[in-house]
Order: structure tokens, then C-alpha cells, then sequence
């Protein structure tokens, strides 16, 4: 798979992702967020949270589930840039952590993909 196709793959994951905070009642307020300490693939907000999702894409389960690519040293990133959008966007929600797995066996072509959502994944 080219570079090309990986980016799209992984923008209809994330495309998926949004639609499904969406339906749980969340506001998405920014897809792909960029600063130098790396990228937050989703920033929804509810009532209560502000939710900085990271969205893993994967066909299956077999080696390891989706949320076991998002270790110790992704999550520090992923922290290290919510306190930069945080200090850029301040707010009185509760900020959190979330990753959203996301299982499509053919790719784009899947008619059903399953979708996991994991409030509070790491802190």
C-alpha cells in the first residue's frame, strides 16, 4: 500500500470515527490537529468532556487489537499536544482520552465496520 493510499485509509477511519461521537452526542471541533509534538486524530466535546481521540484502523484482531498500538510513548505525545491545544483553547471541560478502534476486513470496501469506542483509554 502506497503512502497515498494509507493517508486515505486512514482519513476514512477517522471520517468513521467523527461519525460515531457524532451519533453519541459529541461536537467535533478539530480533525487531524497538528503541533510540533505530533497529531491528535480527533477533539469532540460533550456536556462535560473535552475528548482528544485517537482513532487506530485496523482489517483484525488477530496479532494484537487496535488499542495496543497506542503505547506508553504515543500517549505521551498525544498528551504532550492536548496541553498545547488546551493552553491555545482554553476551557472548563474535563479533558480526556479516548481511542476508537476501528476493524474493516476489506478496507474501505467494508460494508460494516466495527467500531469500538474506549472512553478514558489512558489518562
Amino acid at each position: 500500500m502506497s503512502g497515498g493510499e494509507r493517508r486515505l485509509l486512514g482519513r476514512w477511519g477517522e471520517a468513521l470515527a467523527a461519525e460515531e461521537l457524532r451519533r453519541r452526542g459529541y461536537r467535533v471541533v478539530a480533525a487531524g490537529w497538528q503541533c510540533r509534538f505530533g497529531e491528535i486524530d480527533l477533539i469532540a466535546e460533550d456536556r462535560k468532556y473535552i475528548t482528544f481521540t485517537e482513532v487506530k484502523l485496523r482489517k483484525d484482531d488477530r496479532i494484537a487489537q487496535a488499542r495496543e498500538f497506542v503505547d506508553r510513548r504515543k500517549q505521551e505525545r498525544i498528551r504532550t499536544s492536548a496541553q498545547l491545544y488546551l493552553a491555545e483553547h482554553p476551557t472548563a471541560l474535563q479533558p480526556r482520552f479516548d481511542v476508537m478502534e476501528i476493524y474493516a476486513p476489506q478496507g474501505m470496501a467494508t460494508q460494516r465496520p466495527k467500531i469500538i469506542f474506549l472512553e478514558n483509554a489512558f489518562e
